[in-house]
């Protein structure tokens, strides 16, 4: 069962299968609980948000296409989601996030995808580096965190138009960058 693939596993999770389910949340578990953790904080939190991500992604299994990304990247969407609706339901933010573990960009599970990807995730985490700070904080705290501007610009006291700006332009920075590197 172990070397079945991720939408296999999946597929076997959906319709309910037992065996199928105990090795989908053994192979994500790390990944789901590792995101909830660094979302949430508490421990206790990033249990109970990672077993609700599970049981959403059986509930919504019929959403999940292929053709939009993997497995993994689409529990950990609902992983996102799951947390955000716990901490606004709690009336807390989300804590912001320093550098993500590894094997939160990368699936172990698939060796040769990876490889492949590899070079363009060292690239754009490279350029988010390479971004001012304000910059940086801002379109992490929009695409990765899912506060909105609004709360991004209360937190840093700063006007919300002055955060919209500075995602634009570390947008437009990263877009440059990438589109130079492809030429």
């Amino acid at each position: 069962m172990w070397t079945v693939s991720d939408e296999a596993l999946f597929a076997g999770y959906a319709a309910g299968d037992p065996q199928a389910a105990a090795v989908f949340v053994q192979r994500f578990e790390n990944q789901v609980y590792g995101l909830a953790r660094a979302m949430a904080g508490a421990p206790a939190e990033a249990e109970e948000i990672a077993q609700e991500a599970f049981v959403r992604a059986w509930k919504y299994a019929a959403s999940f296409d292929e053709r939009r990304g993997s497995v993994a990247a689409w529990l950990l969407r609902v992983t996102r989601n799951v947390a955000l609706d716990h901490l606004r339901a709690r009336g807390r933010r989300a804590e912001p996030v320093g550098e993500l573990p590894a094997d939160l960009i990368v699936d172990p599970a698939d060796v040769g995808e990876t490889v492949d990807r590899h070079d363009d995730v060292a690239r754009v985490a490279g350029l988010l580096r390479g971004l001012p700070e304000a910059q940086r904080e801002a379109l992490v705290a929009v695409t990765l965190l899912g506060l909105t501007t609004r709360e991004v610009s209360e937190a840093a006291a700063v006007p919300q138009a002055t955060v919209k700006t500075r995602i634009r332009l570390a947008l437009r920075k990263l877009r440059d960058e990438l589109g130079a590197d492809a030429r």
